[in-house]
């Protein structure tokens, strides 16, 4: 019925918007923090004493809805140890083309190997260069911490990886009274 004003509707959005003041972003040279759950880009972690938590399960593979990770795993020996476990992850790719950021892989991974940092930059022109490796996934090695492969050096089993070392095994070697589990009886 009054279509025939819809274009000056239009004219009045448009001469309000001029004399406005404009929103400029100053994207590269200011970039804004990002919130503290960002899920950005991937990284593998280390223990404490510098072996990989990546224990070569394939899980987060298989959890990934884009196909955009793939893992090969491979067992470690005596001689050549590069996580707690007897398994390892030797072959580690994320595909940044297929990523679609969605973290389903890190609550997949049974030993928090794989997190996500806020880093959130990563267009590049070069189709290789978005597939990242192992190499350029695992988090670096901080002071204290061994280069793989090297020997467990927080315990002679897993469990002890799991709780960080002799000192803080469960249970009734703390002397707690409580069982093997760490609960109180």
């Amino acid at each position: 019925m009054l279509d025939f004003l819809n274009p000056i509707k239009g004219f009045g959005v448009t001469f309000r918007q001029m004399f406005q003041k404009v929103d400029t972003v100053y994207y590269p040279e200011e970039k804004l923090p990002t919130a503290p759950r960002f899920h950005g880009r991937h990284q593998l972690n280390r223990w404490p004493d510098g072996l990989e938590k990546c224990i070569g399960c394939e899980l987060c593979a298989w959890a990934c809805p884009a196909d955009a990770i793939f893992v090969e795993g491979a067992d470690n020996t005596e001689d050549e140890r590069y996580s707690p476990g007897e398994r390892y992850g030797r072959v580690y790719q994320i595909n940044y083309l297929r990523c679609i950021l969605c973290g389903l892989c890190v609550e997949a991974c049974p030993t928090r190997a794989l997190t996500m940092t806020n880093e959130y930059e990563l267009a590049d022109d070069s189709r290789e260069s978005l597939i990242w490796t192992k190499e350029q996934l695992v988090g670096p090695l901080l002071p204290g911490m061994e280069a793989p492969p090297h020997p467990m050096r927080l315990g002679e089993t897993e469990v002890d990886y799991y709780q960080l070392g002799a000192s803080g095994v469960a249970g009734a070697d703390r002397g707690d009274g409580g069982d093997e589990d760490g609960a109180a009886r």
